[in-house]
């Protein structure tokens, strides 16, 4: 039963006490954090006059990313040496510190980590060697990725062990160690997998992002590898969304794998009798005149030889498929009209 103390109104004193008391904690916590925002304030401005009269843009990157988690962690900072001087301040902080500080030493990690892979990303489309830009940003991304999961799966632990239940869930699981870590490893197998394929393809670069790829039927570029799936674009705007793991289990073509460039092809039927070397030397003709060839490769040879044909296939490269793509149809289209204007009756009669 309750006794009529414990329903007692406080006295004018004791609320004098406790404001007093509020009062002390407001003014040590709000100095503590106007110092730390003053100081937040000043450092940054420093560190943004210097970036400025910097050449690289990865200074200005690596500053906005980082800024915001800076400016709650000083404040924390500053809370937490208030709370030496002030008891209620203690008292709260003791209560919400064990929440908030792994929470902000993950942030501070994260944000770190993606500006640091923002700015070296940003280095890597400068690099003139395209396969070493993309080998670059392939690596940076998968690692990124990897140390940003460890981070926040390390964070969100510390928060959960700040909860006196879930230490003691925790504590209760340990005792049956053999048990968990049976269950655990059957229920992460396929994240574990997923993740091992991309530390793998970030190691050994069987694709990299803006490889040309075909996989089951399908061909594209490698517009994301993530951690656990790839992202390809396909010729019309598609995206396909492949598991990483199928890259080491299984085939797949790789057209930009030694080199940034891509062949192609187009099959000429004409009728037989009728000279080869005027044809190959408007063909190159024609080639040359096209921006969208790289000069790498361009030839024409007899392929097959029928009863009433023979095809010519004229050989083509391009930068990309994108090119490629543009430049075969105009190379066909441009020797069809040429036949028709110079020997009309060499085209086949199915053309």
């Amino acid at each position: 039963m309750i006794g009529p103390s414990a329903l007692s109104v406080p006295n004018a004193s004791q609320v004098i006490d406790w404001s007093a008391t509020l009062t002390r904690a407001a003014i040590h916590a709000g100095i503590a954090v106007g110092v730390a925002v003053a100081l937040h304030f000043a450092v940054f401005a420093l560190l943004a006059r210097a970036a400025r009269y910097s050449a690289s843009e990865s200074d200005d990157l690596v500053l906005t990313r980082i800024k915001r988690p800076i400016l709650f962690s000083m404040v924390a900072i500053a809370i937490s040496v208030a709370a030496e001087s002030n008891a209620l301040i203690a008292r709260i902080w003791d209560a919400l510190g064990r929440f908030i500080e792994p929470a902000l030493l993950g942030w501070v990690l994260f944000a770190i980590v993606k500006a640091f892979a923002q700015a070296l990303d940003a280095r890597a489309e400068a690099y003139e060697d395209e396969m070493a830009a993309r080998s670059r940003r392939t690596r940076i991304a998968i690692f990124s990725r990897t140390a940003s999961f460890v981070i926040v799966f390390v964070t969100v632990a510390l928060v959960l062990f700040g909860i006196p239940a879930v230490r003691n869930i925790g504590t209760t699981l340990l005792a049956s160690a053999g048990l968990a870590t049976l269950a655990i490893g059957a229920a992460a197998q396929p994240a574990l997998k997923s993740l091992i394929a991309g530390m793998q393809i970030a190691l050994t670069e069987p694709i990299r992002i803006g490889d040309y790829i075909v996989v089951e039927g399908e061909s594209g570029r490698v517009e994301d590898i993530r951690l656990s799936y790839v992202v390809i674009r396909t010729g019309d705007e598609r995206r396909l969304i492949v598991p990483t793991a199928k890259f080491l289990d299984g085939s797949f073509q790789n057209w930009t794998r030694a080199g940034g460039g891509i062949t192609g092809s187009v099959v000429l039927p004409i009728k037989p009798g009728y000279p080869i070397d005027p044809i190959r030397t408007a063909y190159t003709t024609l080639l040359a005149l096209s921006d969208d060839w790289d000069q790498r490769t361009g030839s024409m040879h007899v392929s097959e030889i029928g009863v009433g044909s023979i095809e010519l296939k004229l050989v083509m490269s391009a930068k990309g498929p994108t090119s490629l793509n543009r430049l075969r149809p105009a190379v066909r289209e441009a020797m069809l009209e040429w036949l028709r204007e110079n020997v009309p009756e060499a085209l086949c009669d199915d053309v």
